[in-house]
């Protein structure tokens, strides 16, 4: 995905986190912040320290990156997201966890079929 999908300064993540309406489920946190008239969506992933180790919380974004790319099309495209890992999310395969992915969007409304 392009530089211009991703959401990486400090800033934004805090705008995002005090205005954002927020959706959960076992595995991932969900915040959603309407953009209107943006182009495509734009995405933020975070791991926090307790979840495991460097190693463990690299894999974790790396695989919430590749479930982000693999659903492009069923998010909506005039939003901003940030999407937290939890530590349940450990003891999951990958498929697995792509469907948790898709059921907290599904959850928050913002699955388009």
């Amino acid at each position: 995905m392009r530089k211009t999908y991703r959401i990486k300064s400090n800033e934004e993540f805090a705008k995002i986190f005090s205005e954002g309406k927020t959706t959960a489920n076992r595995q991932f946190v969900l915040y959603v912040v309407d953009k209107p008239g943006q182009v495509h969506f734009r995405y933020g992933v975070t791991v926090g320290r307790k979840v495991g180790n460097a190693v463990t919380r690299n894999r974790l974004k790396r695989w919430m990156r590749e479930m982000i790319r693999e659903h492009q099309n069923a998010v909506q495209a005039d939003k901003d997201y940030i999407i937290i890992a939890r530590k349940s999310l450990l003891s999951m395969e990958y498929h697995a966890a792509s469907k948790s992915f898709s059921h907290v969007f599904k959850r928050a409304g913002l699955w388009r079929s």
